[in-house]
């Protein structure tokens, strides 16, 4: 069975945007993964189809409301459906490579776009909503962040990469960045690629290529090692 993912959200037309073209794209072609963007105002109950209302306790903005929520997700998966449902959202987890990895061994997310002030927390308790963040910022709406998400995700799952080895020695493998990389020509404006590189030494080059990546992440992202 194919990844399957379901996003919720208010601008469905967003979709699949990034993830219809390269790599996820062509995939989403192939049928390795499947995406279904549903309408949220589709299950507003009143005739203006209202999603948000004021926050409670008063403040700036709008809060879109639990019960059209909740009636767009019990639309999308019932209770027996196993996919975890997910909700962009800037206080939520920082998204890693090992959730990422997870996500993609599984069959796949629903995925609800938050927008305006956020959502009533009720759905997100009431529903069992993972919040998951893809960085310490605000967005819009949740609907970058929801393709942010699914294209680390799709590029892992099996055939997407032409080179699967490809995923195993990315930054945050390990817990490490990427060391540098290098190619053809030889001497660009004076500056020549590593000689160890050209040297045939497989063992050296990966020698060479593990310290330059802890170099590296000790000075970029020590919090990866621990420091």
């Amino acid at each position: 069975m194919s990844f399957r993912a379901t996003v919720l959200t208010l601008y469905p037309e967003m979709f699949p945007g990034t993830l219809g073209q390269a790599l996820a794209g062509k995939a989403l072609a192939r049928g390795d993964w499947s995406l279904e963007a549903v309408q949220i105002r589709d299950y507003a109950t009143d005739k203006h189809r209202s999603v948000d209302d004021t926050p409670a306790g008063g403040g700036a903005g709008m809060v879109m409301r639990a019960d059209v929520v909740a009636a767009a997700l019990d639309a999308s998966c019932d209770e027996a459906d196993p996919r975890p449902r997910l909700l962009m959202s800037p206080r939520g987890k920082p998204l890693t490579q090992a959730r990422v990895r997870d996500l993609a061994a599984g069959p796949g997310a629903v995925i609800v776009c938050g927008r305006f002030e956020g959502v009533d927390q009720r759905v997100i308790d009431g529903r069992g909503l993972e919040e998951v963040s893809i960085g310490d910022y605000v967005l819009s709406g949740g609907e970058v962040a929801a393709q942010v998400l699914l294209d680390a995700v799709i590029r892992l799952l099996p055939g997407v990469m032409g080179n699967a080895q490809s995923g195993d020695t990315e930054s945050f493998e390990g817990n490490l960045l990427e060391p540098p990389h290098y190619t053809r020509p030889a001497e660009w404006e004076g500056r020549t690629i590593p000689e160890v590189l050209t040297s045939g030494n497989h063992a050296k080059i990966d020698e060479w290529r593990r310290e330059e990546a802890e170099k590296l992440t000790r000075e970029r992202r020590p919090d990866l090692l621990g420091g």
